[in-house]
């Protein structure tokens, strides 16, 4: 049986991983890249990405949420430690991870973590920032109805708000993997999703009403640096009016303001088998706006 995952990290601490991928960062001299993940994944879910990036010549980090589990399975044995993480918690923790390395990271984010990814861009954390089908803030008004039932599983009951909510597959299937066969959505089921903190679903649905919320974007901030925002076309968790609203709140920013939306693509797009496309775009965008410092891999 697995072992419960220790409460040793807090919104202020680095775990001992982060650390240790800090001091690589640090060490090898190649410019950071951050991946945050958002609700129902895993830090592992960026696998792949990180190792394109490196091979690209980045140095990639992949920061957990505070108390992350280290596998799926530890997580779906445990899965009270997601439980109340909130945006600001969550945003704070990246924070700490970024002020420990030595250059300005790019950061690289996806639902939840693009809206995180706005969040430290608009703290002047960011050299340049990618937000995949990112969580809507305060001052993002469209809610379809896709959206809203995309967050039933949480919302439909507010004791939700301090609990961890795993999903069914067949929300899963709704929310994330609408887009993609069923043999393969029952795959990413199985290998990526995890319970998640309902905490940050009821900031984002509350945010407007909220002048206080964590769930706000400092878009105006001259040192937000440049910003592409990604969505799927058939995203149903974060739909192309959610991404355009808040692409049309960054682009007042005098910094680069850049949206892409990617044909037939659903929620899943970053850990689905097209994968690879997504990721090439955000590549690119980065590759724009930063050098790589070390010599690609030549495989």
């Amino acid at each position: 049986m697995a072992k419960a995952p220790t409460k040793g990290s807090s919104p202020s601490t680095m775990s001992e991983h982060e650390a240790e991928q800090v001091e690589r960062a640090n060490a090898d001299g190649a410019t950071p890249v951050v991946f945050v993940h958002g609700l129902w994944l895993l830090p592992s879910s960026w696998d792949r990405w990180a190792d394109l990036f490196e091979k690209a010549g980045f140095a990639t980090l992949t920061p957990g949420w505070p108390d992350d589990p280290e596998t799926v399975a530890e997580a779906k044995e445990h899965p009270e430690v997601f439980a109340g993480k909130s945006v600001g918690d969550v945003a704070d923790h990246f924070e700490v991870v970024i002020k420990g390395l030595e250059r300005k990271p790019a950061v690289v984010g996806h639902s939840f973590g693009g809206l995180l990814t706005q969040i430290l861009a608009g703290r002047g954390l960011s050299a340049v920032s990618v937000a995949i089908d990112p969580a809507p803030s305060r001052g993002v008004l469209p809610l379809p109805i896709s959206a809203l039932r995309s967050a039933s599983p949480v919302l439909s009951n507010p004791a939700n708000v301090h609990r961890a909510v795993p999903l069914t597959y067949e929300q899963f299937r709704y929310a994330f993997a609408n887009a993609v066969s069923e043999e393969e959505a029952k795959d990413l089921y199985q290998t990526y999703a995890v319970p998640a903190s309902g905490e940050p679903i009821f900031q984002a649905a509350a945010a407007n009403l909220n002048p206080w919320t964590e769930a706000k974007v400092n878009s105006k901030n001259p040192e937000r640096g440049p910003l592409l925002i990604i969505v799927g076309e058939k995203d149903h968790t974060v739909p192309v009016s959610i991404a355009n609203a808040s692409y049309k709140r960054q682009k007042r920013n005098a910094g680069v303001t850049e949206f892409l939306m990617i044909p037939d693509r659903g929620h899943a797009l970053t850990i689905d088998s097209g994968w690879q496309e997504v990721a090439d775009n955000a590549l690119a965008f980065v590759k724009r706006f930063t050098k790589a410092t070390k010599r690609p891999d030549s495989e």
